[in-house]
């Protein structure tokens, strides 16, 4: 089951490693500006296709968190881990995951309709920004779990 964990998981990284080569393009602009507003059209237009246009495609993400869902509850059923990889496993996973699902999703949903003025638009994208980061923390705390307990 460590093998279909840490798959998932290096899976999500490298998404999260996409979405984030996208967003770093704010880190830059701390206000809404017109360079901003140059970077947060590339953005938008980047979470439009892959959040709306890319389908199926896009749903392969939520099947992969889903897998990794399921292969860290089948682990902790089966104690096929120490009791504490399970434990910060799923911690990580219901951090990174809920808050993609929760809040990063349908901000990047939003910001790619473009519906939004320009300062909501920054502020939704610098936002992204720190959701991502805070998701490929918990992925790469997870993987990192599984693999310092497989020894």
């Amino acid at each position: 089951m460590n093998q279909v964990i840490s798959a998932a998981a290096g899976f999500l990284i490298a998404v999260l490693w996409f979405d984030l080569m996208f967003d770093v393009q704010l880190r830059a602009h701390r206000d809404p500006s017109e360079a901003a507003a140059a970077q947060l059209d590339s953005i938008s237009a980047y979470y439009r296709r892959v959040t709306t246009t890319a389908s199926p495609m896009s749903r392969l993400v939520a099947l992969v968190m889903l897998a990794l869902i399921a292969g860290l509850i089948t682990q902790a059923i089966r104690g096929d881990a120490p009791a504490w990889v399970s434990v910060v496993s799923i911690a990580a996973a219901a951090i990174g995951i809920g808050l993609a699902g929760a809040r990063t999703l349908p901000a990047a949903q939003r910001l790619g309709s473009r519906v939004d003025p320009l300062d909501v638009r920054h502020r939704a994208g610098r936002g992204i920004l720190r959701d991502h980061l805070v998701c490929l923390a918990a992925m790469v705390t997870l993987l990192a779990t599984q693999l310092v307990g497989a020894w």
